[in-house]
């Protein structure tokens, strides 16, 4: 009996515990998508690098590993931006 009187005692409502996490998961996509940001400038640099390396060593793919690249890089700008606005933050 004393068993069930303590864990009935540290149960907590249900709704209060995802209030806090939700408080807690959006604390953190500020930061996340900074860092997508940031990931996807320093990819853009080194696709840069070696298109231009290509490009001096007159590779006949050029074109298609600057597409790949600047499309990677594309893509984590939007999706770290669709993310942000999908969220509501």
């Amino acid at each position: 009996m004393l068993l069930m009187v303590s864990m009935v005692a540290r149960s907590q409502d249900g709704n209060a515990g995802i209030d806090e996490a939700n408080t807690q998961v959006r604390s953190y996509f500020e930061s996340g998508t900074n860092l997508m940001y940031g990931i996807g400038a320093i990819v853009g640099l080194i696709g840069a690098v070696k298109v231009y390396q290509k490009w001096n060593g007159g590779d006949q793919d050029t074109s298609k590993v600057a597409a790949a690249w600047f499309g990677s890089c594309i893509f984590l700008v939007v999706v770290a931006t669709i993310i942000k606005s999908f969220f509501g933050i």
